[in-house]
């Protein structure tokens, strides 16, 4: 995930004199850091857990430690949230026996190491500790768990909610918001047919938005070598300078480029096609496009690769426009001149 203040200059535009970002169209970045501390303080502080239920009362402290990063960008009027975090929260515990005396008080900890946007639909980790192991500290511990935790995790919803919505630069979103102006109802009427044919326009070229790679290219070498270098993970490895791990069978899955690249064997034939299901992990979720590669032999000692990369998505999920660009720049400079120079297999 790119890091706060990390962005592409490029795609970053200068605040304007007045301050205005017309419809929120250029990208936009709010660093969310302190106001997620602040929310995650008033979510999950002082919050009771057990009130006597069991002779056992437990209750939060307060949220000792939030730590990572924490975004929101907003491009054309969309919120793309990022965050990491990793926080910590303190608790507290008594046993009580049948007349109100107390047994024992425990304090403990709980901590959550890993909340990330690209996790948003899962449930996080939670850590549990407390300071006392013996029987009644155990039971504390066991009780937090099991009525505590549920609590939490439903505390953290409301946190991912609210960043989804924007975060911070939600109420600064609805302050630039421009306010219709009054039209009186035949006006409205009249102007109707062409605000739908605006709209239906705008779904039809948002539909669009993917791109397709095309490129041909010779290799001094023998198809079925050059098939088994792309479909070999050592190989990968090799002329990429970076991890791989490939399956050869179809419907069997592969990661590239350490993990950047992921995707799905969907049709192999020897030495004469390779066809895939590609995602770069900084698309936006959902998105798959399709990689298909034909091997011919012209000549002998003579490979002609034809690549036809589709569903290419003009943007990744930070706005960046540059996608179709750098996948095209990827296949010619760190694939196939990569093969060239390592394999000695230039023309």
């Amino acid at each position: 995930m790119a890091k706060y203040g990390e962005g592409d200059k490029r795609w970053i535009v200068e605040d304007r004199p007045d301050g205005a970002n017309v419809h929120n169209w250029h990208w936009a970045e709010t660093n969310c850091l302190e106001w997620s501390r602040n929310l995650f303080n008033k979510l999950l502080s002082d919050l009771t857990v057990l009130d006597g239920e069991g002779d056992l009362y437990i209750k939060t402290k307060k949220v000792d430690k939030v730590e990572g990063e924490a975004y929101v960008n907003v491009r054309k009027g969309k919120i793309i949230p990022g965050y990491e975090i990793s926080l910590t929260l303190s608790w507290e515990g008594e046993a009580k026996d049948s007349d109100g005396k107390s047994l024992l008080k425990v304090d403990g900890t709980v901590e959550i190491p890993y909340i990330a946007d690209e996790n948003a639909d899962e449930d996080p980790e939670v850590r549990i500790t407390v300071k006392d192991e013996g029987p009644i500290g155990r039971r504390l511990k066991e009780a937090m768990l099991s009525k505590g935790k549920p609590v939490i995790l439903e505390k953290l919803k409301v946190y991912v909610q609210s960043m989804a919505k924007g975060g911070p630069a939600k109420d600064e979103l609805e302050v630039k918001k421009i306010a219709p102006k009054t039209q009186s109802s035949a006006t409205a009427a009249a102007t109707a047919p062409v605000a739908a044919k605006k709209e239906a326009a705008v779904r039809k070229e948002a539909k669009k938005g993917f791109k397709t790679i095309t490129l041909t290219e010779k290799f001094s070498c023998r198809a079925r070598d050059l098939f088994e270098i792309l479909m070999e993970e050592n190989r990968w490895k090799g002329f990429t300078q970076s991890n791989a791990k490939i399956s050869k069978e179809v419907g069997g899955e592969f990661s590239i480029f350490d993990g950047s690249v992921t995707g799905t064997n969907v049709e192999l034939q020897e030495a004469k096609l390779i066809l895939q299901k590609w995602r770069f992990g900084s698309w936006p979720d959902g998105i798959h496009s399709l990689v298909r590669l034909t091997f011919d032999e012209p000549e002998p000692g003579v490979t002609t690769v034809n690549l036809t990369h589709t569903d290419i998505p003009e943007e990744d999920r930070y706005g960046n426009a540059t996608v179709v660009e750098n996948t095209e720049r990827g296949w010619r400079d760190l694939i196939f001149q990569r093969i060239r120079a390592v394999f000695g297999f230039g023309i």
